[in-house]
């Protein structure tokens, strides 16, 4: 009998690459769909409980649905690095492995943090919009260069933000659990005591941390009251880490000059999101680590941690112990 494989994961299907040809030698039947799926979603599709493998993106991988999937599925392949939709905890209570695949993508969302600052720094939005609708309206915006970037959460992503933003000769303070010193020091990253301290400092902020409990709506009203005047905001993490409305009401009365976002607490967003009302917000459909590049390199591992889970053999990236 095939081992069937649920497949959701979009910028999979759509990027053509050597992960298709990887997936197909193995002879899976793939039932494909398009995700992020709800909880509903995942449950009709896994009430059967005739997968033996999910190859997942940001679906919403509760408990319920892991229940339903039981005993036949052997293994949960996260393309991508953030867990935060999977219930890890249950699914190591029910010996079920969770593969991920850090340290493919760190590149790519560092390059898009850049274009969003810059988006923002140099009106480009709606300076392309003018000029397509004939209106030669010139508009006049900030350099990088001498500006100070704040970075909350120097891991993998984090630094190479900060290596490129010494590139364009901009301050670099940052705060992290785990502070790297060596690499701080080699790229002249100043070590913040807080967050806060980080926000106070900065006139560019960019989130590269993991959404917990603790970190979920970090940046709110109160916290949005000590960032500098005219700051900017950078979010390539995850949506919830910010507090939506907060946001929209700082952008209206300009405490922030603008918020670049390529993640928002729902995806795809209503379409009455609040900051769809703000102009100086710059957002993208979570494109972030969606390269050519980048994805055959996450799809590659995703793939190969799904194969090597089937056949018994260990994961190259395993997010709990079995």
């Amino acid at each position: 009998m095939k081992q069937r494989i649920l497949l959701t994961t979009t910028s999979f299907q759509d990027t053509p690459g050597e992960h298709h040809d990887l997936l197909a030698r193995e002879g899976f039947e793939i039932v494909r769909e398009r995700g992020p799926l709800p909880e509903s979603k995942m449950i009709e599709l896994v009430a059967r409980g005739d997968f033996d493998g999910w190859l997942i993106g940001d679906d919403a991988i509760t408990r319920a649905v892991i229940q339903k999937s039981l005993p036949r599925l052997k293994c949960i392949s996260k393309y991508g690095i953030g867990l935060d939709k999977v219930d890890v905890k249950s699914a190591t209570e029910f010996k079920l492995p969770v593969t991920f695949c850090p340290g493919v993508n760190h590149t790519t969302v560092a390059e898009h943090v850049f274009g969003l600052m810059l988006a923002i720094y140099r009106d480009i939005v709606p300076q392309c919009n003018f000029v397509k609708s004939g209106n030669w309206k010139r508009l006049t915006g900030h350099e990088l260069a001498g500006k100070t970037i704040g970075v909350i959460g120097v891991g993998r992503i984090g630094k190479e933000v900060s290596t490129r933003a010494r590139a364009f000769a901009m301050n670099v303070i940052g705060f992290d659990i785990y502070w790297d010193d060596k690499f701080a020091q080699a790229n002249s990253v100043k070590r913040a005591a807080s967050i806060d301290e980080v926000l106070k400092s900065s006139d560019i902020v960019t989130l590269h941390t993991n959404l917990t409990d603790e970190t979920r709506h970090m940046i709110n009203t109160k916290r949005i009251a000590l960032m500098k005047k005219g700051a900017v905001l950078i979010n390539t993490a995850r949506g919830e880490l910010v507090e939506t409305n907060d946001i929209a009401t700082a952008l209206k009365s300009g405490q922030l000059l603008g918020y670049g976002a390529d993640v928002l607490e729902t995806e795809p967003p209503p379409k009455d999101h609040p900051l769809f009302a703000c102009q100086n917000a710059v957002l993208t459909p979570h494109i972030g680590s969606r390269t050519y590049e980048s994805v055959a390199r996450q799809a590659k591992m995703a793939v190969e941690n799904l194969i090597n889970v089937l056949n018994g053999k260990p994961a190259l990236a395993q997010a709990n112990k079995i």
